[in-house]
């Protein structure tokens, strides 16, 4: 176990200490950064300052993402660390109840979620929550490709998780993963290849894993003509979430690269940072408490919050899809695009996560039956309750749910500034889990189904796959991800300077057509906001066809 530094005391952070420590996040020069500048306007965005309330709050501070939020300034966060008047004690040595290594531990309320919703018993079930990417390179060596997994695999212990019977998790001290699969797709015949790789694509991309024997993460190699590969890639969500992905994929480069490399983790797992991670947020029957808090937050909410997504045009009820199956769509925003909107955005405080999100409810919006609905917005929560977390692959994931109003009309930036204020307080309060939110909202509601199953999905913080995996193994050409009781999943990453922007469905559920439609309005409406600044101070304007 790396075990904890001493931390210097929040009190003591001087103005120069918190701008170099947001200018090595956003990697700029810390003197462009004024102490009363907006920090969005220099690229600040919600998981940057969540990381920044967590290590803060380590040194002592009580200091939550929400209080940042309110005005995200040199100045106003420097009062915020040395004025409180709650103790700062940095958490030099925190007194830790040491798992047993090799003991099944509790899955967290999302993996919970994920590993029941695998049953075929349920609506929208019998699916395995993971993602399948493959990556198009040459040259790359069978063998040497094997080990540079195994030694991922050795590195991260969640790699080697299985999941028991009785909703608990355990990690095995050896993998069952029995090497790598090569696919020998070596025809010059292009029509041929093509079939070949159709038909590995179609047996892998919507795989449920074993994750009971262990199976939960698996890389297949496909060699074709003149040299050039496929690396097929399998990750269960249940034990990685998106930043863990990209850890992983650079280490596997990292073993590819230099034999060796890697090592062994440090014996910081991830059943000690939920032990940590339970230890600070406490129990909700402890008065005062963050998760005590955090309960009385969103119980206050429950008579506003509506019970249910958006209520877009079925095709089929939910219940009669036996074999859900899920296809990807989607767009990508140039660089000039995407830099007109994050300026644009940035003028009135805008994160562009939040721009995206709203143009995204505003798009299901102009679809649904009801203008009042529930949207489902993942947080990739990882609190740097020590050294090691940085690095790990586990499951991160908490999520929150965001209220979306459109019942009123109102200029597009205000609606962004109204949702972005929500998503600060909601993710402030995320302690209480969703699943508990939802089972108290059926309660308040006489026991009326409720749901969320319309997502949104988004991690601008780095590029998803990083230039040391696209230049040691190949770059991402395909993806596919899939999520029990989910809808749709609208998914946000970084490629290079441009954006992707991808759903994830079961086109199944929806009428032909129906999906098209509406990305089609999505992107002609963040078109619009790239354009032209009048698009910011009125109510968005979404092309839906007449047959709606």
């Amino acid at each position: 176990m790396t075990g904890s530094r001493p931390v210097t005391r929040a009190a003591d952070l001087s103005r120069q200490d918190i701008r170099n420590a947001v200018a090595g996040l956003l990697a700029v020069d810390a003197e462009s950064i004024s102490d009363a500048d907006n920090l969005i306007r220099h690229g600040m965005d919600s998981i940057r300052m969540m990381r920044l309330a967590g290590g803060w709050r380590r040194a002592g501070a009580d200091v939550t993402f929400q209080k940042l939020a309110e005005n995200p300034t040199v100045q106003h966060w420097h009062e915020l660390l040395t004025t409180d008047s709650a103790p700062q004690t940095p958490e030099v040595e925190p007194v830790r109840h040491r798992v047993e290594a090799g003991a099944p531990f509790a899955l967290t309320p999302v993996q919970r979620a994920y590993w029941i919703g695998r049953g075929d018993e349920l609506a929208l079930g019998g699916v395995g929550c993971h993602a399948y990417l493959e990556f198009d390179g040459s040259g790359i060596d069978p063998d040497r490709l094997e080990s540079a997994v195994r030694e991922v695999v050795d590195r991260h212990e969640m790699l080697r998780a299985r999941f028991l019977e009785d909703g608990r998790q355990q990690i095995l001290e050896h993998s069952p993963w029995a090497g790598l699969t090569v696919h020998h797709v070596t025809t010059a015949d292009a029509v041929a290849a093509g079939k070949g790789l159709e038909a590995v694509r179609a047996g892998l991309s919507h795989r449920r894993l074993d994750v009971a024997a262990g199976e939960v993460f698996d890389v297949q190699l496909s060699l074709l003509a003149a040299g050039r590969t496929r690396i097929h890639v399998n990750v269960d969500l249940l034990v990685a979430d998106v930043a863990s992905i990209d850890v992983l994929l650079t280490d596997l480069a990292r073993a590819y690269r230099v034999p060796g490399r890697l090592g062994p983790g440090d014996g910081y797992g991830f059943a000690q940072y939920l032990q940590d991670y339970r230890a600070w947020s406490k129990s909700p029957d402890v008065a005062g408490s963050p998760a005590a808090v955090a309960r009385d937050y969103w119980r206050s909410r429950l008579p506003q919050l509506p019970t249910s997504g958006p209520l877009l045009p079925l095709a089929t009820r939910p219940e009669e899809i036996t074999r859900p199956r899920f296809s990807r769509r989607g767009f990508d925003l140039g660089a000039k695009e995407w830099e007109r909107i994050t300026a644009r955005g940035r003028e009135h405080g805008l994160t562009p996560a939040m721009v995206l999100a709203t143009a995204y409810a505003e798009v299901l919006g102009a679809w649904s039956t009801d203008r009042n609905f529930l949207l489902n917005v993942p947080l990739f929560d990882r609190q740097p309750l020590d050294r090691a977390v940085t690095g790990m692959v586990a499951d991160f994931t908490n999520l929150v749910l965001l209220h979306v109003d459109l019942r009123r009309p109102v200029p597009f930036a205000q609606r962004v500034r109204e949702l972005q204020h929500q998503v600060q307080q909601n993710a402030s309060h995320a302690q209480y889990s969703t699943l508990n939110v939802l089972r108290d909202l059926r309660r308040a509601n006489g026991g009326k189904r409720v749901g969320a199953p319309v997502v949104f999905a988004c991690n601008l913080d780095s590029d998803f796959v990083s230039r040391e995996f696209r230049a040691a193994l190949g770059e991402l050409t395909w993806m596919l991800s899939q999520t029990p009781q989910v809808w749709l999943d609208h998914q946000v990453y970084r490629t290079d300077d441009s954006v992707r922007l991808a759903w994830d469905a079961v086109d199944e559920l929806f009428p032909p057509g129906l999906l098209d439609d509406m990305l089609r309005a999505y992107e002609e409406l963040l078109n619009r906001l790239a354009a032209a600044d009048n698009q910011w101070t009125t109510p968005a304007a979404v092309s839906t066809p007449s047959a709606r």
